[in-house]
Parts: structure tokens; C-alpha cells; sequence
């Protein structure tokens, strides 16, 4: 049985794109905290160069989780220390998502490099480089979190863009265990539309590796693939059906919102927005 999300909000995170970064990290955390919410996802450009313990302090005394921290440096390049870089960029993430306590890092993975048209290149150098992030991981109690995007994403921000790759390779690169470090988040707008999404979403809780779930919507028309993002119930994803299927797969986590919408949520306050997702996850979720 699912969880009744109006009556239990604390069920619900918010990672903090869907504020549009229109405050400092500090204002958000009490944002979310003062609406009711039992989580918060931190971005990078909002943590890095601050100071992450205090940043790290004020998420707990505020009574929040941390459900994730987004989102790693793209991994594929055209040269070996290139990749070199954006592997030495994401260990530093991965230690400051530790000191945030998160519970995943997440993994947005990358597309092809400049001038590239070899996307099997891509996706080996970027299975090497999650295989050795994830002894890091593992050292410092953080799970890696891959996201598959949708497939309109292939070319500029994640070669991943099937749910079932993204078992395939967790089970290539950490193999069959029942304590995975290694597993996915599952974001419904990158996910809705794959004819074998529901029996991949069984695979993924059958083997535990079903880290992170994402809420938000497929709006039509879509005037940008990347910001403009709806909020549940206003697109055509069937976001109810989809959590159902991740909660009857084992899922306890946190339900995450995320929304990317430039014309829109972006635009309001914070309160508002907030408002508006704690609704929207009792009615339409």
C-alpha cells in the first residue's frame, strides 16, 4: 500500500532547483523546513565554496534529510586528463555530500565530448570513472545515484538514458549484492515514457538499488525540454501510477520534487511554490 502523502508530508523532499535559486541555501532551508517538508536536496552551486559544515548544521537543526546532493561534474571528455579533472571534481563533491550527510549523490553522467560521435566511448569512460568513484564512496558512506535522462538529453548531458542501462551497468561495475552502494534515481520525467519502465522499476527494487525518486511533469506543449517543467498533475505523466510501482517495489525514501520551469515556478516566491508542491503531492502524486 502506498503511502497517503497529504497525511504524512514529511514523506516529501524538495530538492532546491525548484526554488529556481532565488535565495541564498540558508533561505531555503527554512523555507522548506517551515512548509512542512521532511527533506531537501542541496545543489553544488549552492554548497561549494561556502561553509559546508555550517550549511551541513542548519539542514539538521532544522529537522531536515538530506535525500541527495546534485549533481556530479559530466564525466566524458575528449582527453584522458580531462577525464582525469572531472573525476577529481566529483571525489570532492562526494566529500562534501558526506559532510552534508546525503544520502546519494547523484549522478548526472554527461553526452558526448566536443566533436564526438563515439557514444560507446562515452559510456566506457564513464562506467570507469563511476567504478572508481565508487571505492570513494563506499569509504565515505555516501551511495552513487545514477540518473538515466531522457533520450532528448543523449547528445549534451547523459549518454544513460534507459532505466534498465542503468541496472545493467550497477550490476557490471559493483555486481549482485543485497548491500548496494551503487543504484539509481529514478526521476518520472526522464522515465515516463520507456514501454518497459514498470518492469524495470521491479529489477531495481528487487535488487535494492532504487535510491532516489523524483516527482514533477510532462507539460504539452513544452516549450523547453530542459526548464519547463510542470508541476504534478498539470502534464501528462502518470505520476501516481509510477510511485505506486516504486513503492511496491520496496521504495521507503523520500519523494522528491524537482521542477525546472523558467516561465513559471521560478517566477513566484518560494512560499508559494512550496505550497503548491505539498498539495499537489497529496492530490496528484
Amino acid at each position: 500500500m502506498v503511502r497517503d502523502l497529504g497525511q504524512s508530508p514529511r514523506a516529501s523532499a524538495i530538492n532546491t532547483a525548484t526554488l529556481g535559486f532565488q535565495a541564498p541555501i540558508s533561505e531555503a532551508i527554512n523555507a522548506v523546513a517551515r512548509a512542512g517538508f521532511g527533506g531537501i536536496a542541496p545543489w553544488r552551486r549552492e554548497v561549494e565554496g561556502g561553509d559546508v559544515k555550517t550549511i551541513a548544521r542548519q539542514i539538521r537543526d532544522a529537522g531536515l534529510a538530506v535525500t541527495g546532493y546534485c549533481r556530479s561534474t559530466y564525466i566524458p571528455a575528449v582527453t584522458a586528463d580531462a577525464v582525469r579533472q572531472n573525476i577529481d571534481a566529483n571525489l570532492t563533491a562526494l566529500r562534501d555530500a558526506a559532510t552534508l550527510g546525503a544520502k546519494t549523490f547523484v549522478m548526472v553522467v554527461g553526452g558526448l565530448p566536443q566533436d564526438s560521435r563515439d557514444m560507446g566511448a562515452a559510456r566506457r569512460q564513464v562506467k570507469d570513472a563511476t567504478a572508481e568513484l565508487l571505492i570513494t564512496a563506499r569509504k565515505l558512506g555516501v551511495k552513487l545515484a545514477l540518473e538515466p535522462l531522457h533520450p532528448v538529453y543523449a547528445a549534451e548531458r547523459s549518454c544513460l538514458t534507459l532505466l534498465s542501462e542503468a541496472l545493467d551497468w550497477c550490476d557490471e561495475i559493483e555486481g549482485v549484492t543485497t548491500s548496494p552502494q551503487l543504484g539509481c534515481c529514478i526521476d518520472v520525467y526522464h522515465v515516463w515514457w520507456d514501454p518497459n519502465v514498470m518492469r524495470d522499476i521491479a529489477r531495481a527494487g528487487k535488487s535494492r538499488r532504487i535510491f532516489n525518486f523524483h516527482v514533477c511533469d510532462w507539460l504539452v506543449p513544452t516549450e523547453d525540454v530542459l526548464n519547463d517543467r510542470g508541476m504534478m498533475g498539470d502534464g501528462v505523466i502518470d505520476v501516481r501510477g509510477l510511485r505506486e510501482a516504486v513503492e511496491t517495489a520496496g521504495y521507503k525514501g523520500l519523494v522528491e520534487v524537482e521542477i525546472f520551469s523558467a516561465r513559471n515556478w521560478w517566477k513566484r516566491p518560494m512560499h508559494e511554490t512550496l505550497a503548491a508542491a505539498r498539495k499537489r503531492l497529496a492530490s496528484a502524486t
